[in-house]
């Protein structure tokens, strides 16, 4: 087996050289905040076991740069430039990478949550549970 020509944990580090990031406690400040919205990047199936920010919209990480582009057949209106947006995965490693996707895409005001969703509940704030369809 040949060793990875540059690891994850690199691109990781890079990525957030390039974006802001900000902590859930601050995050949760932010909350009732009509202009800012949180995605979820993680699986369905990481939803369904560990449940979700409440009121979080779930875009899966290999969707972000397909429903953001405005020129892309799969894009959401959701993704309206203008708005703030809190991007979280489990540790905070995809939501790195997929915030400086979408600040190289164009996009100003977009975070990732620092720690992500585990950092979250260890930080003991309010989750809710995600029903399978």
């Amino acid at each position: 087996m040949s060793p990875l020509i540059v690891p994850v944990s690199k691109l990781v580090e890079e990525a957030k050289k390039n974006i802001d990031l900000i902590y859930p406690f601050l995050a949760r400040k932010r909350i009732t905040d009509e202009n800012t919205f949180f995605v979820d990047i993680r699986d369905i199936r990481e939803l369904w076991r560990e449940g979700k920010l409440e009121n979080a919209f779930h875009a899966p990480r290999g969707m972000i740069e397909f429903w953001v582009d405005p020129s892309s057949p799969y894009y959401k209106r959701f993704f309206k430039p203008e708005n703030n947006f809190i991007l979280y995965c489990a540790t905070g490693w995809r939501s790195a990478l997929a915030t400086n996707t979408m600040k190289k895409m164009g996009y100003k005001n977009v975070l990732s949550l620092e720690g992500g969703f585990k950092q979250w509940k260890k930080c003991m704030l309010p989750t809710v549970s995600v029903e399978r369809d």
